[in-house]
């Protein structure tokens, strides 16, 4: 169940398992384990979803809600242009060129 809204959070917000695992600073190896179910998140992992994505964490883990996200993070997300920069300069940062 957790593997399955994971794949939805990083579908929501059009990134690659690639793209996510750096976002996450985990390795693709451990995101793609954690969406297929395989390996169960870290704390660390979580509060990384909930800091940075602004994920409902109550509907995360707890089934509790109805929204993906937090609605302040849906205003963020709605100038996909801005967005896209925004990971660009991370990918940047962390030495990955496009």
């Amino acid at each position: 169940m957790f593997g399955k809204k994971l794949q939805k959070i990083r579908k929501e917000l059009k990134l690659s398992q690639e793209e996510m695992s750096l976002q996450t600073g985990v390795s693709y190896r451990a995101y793609t384990s954690y969406e297929r179910g395989d390996r169960k998140p870290s704390l660390e992992f979580l509060k990384t979803l909930v800091q940075n994505f602004d994920v409902n964490l109550n509907w995360l883990v707890a089934d509790k809600g109805d929204f993906i996200f937090n609605p302040s993070v849906k205003e963020f997300y709605k100038n996909e242009e801005y967005f896209t920069k925004k990971v660009e300069e991370i990918l940047q940062k962390n030495g990955i060129k496009l």
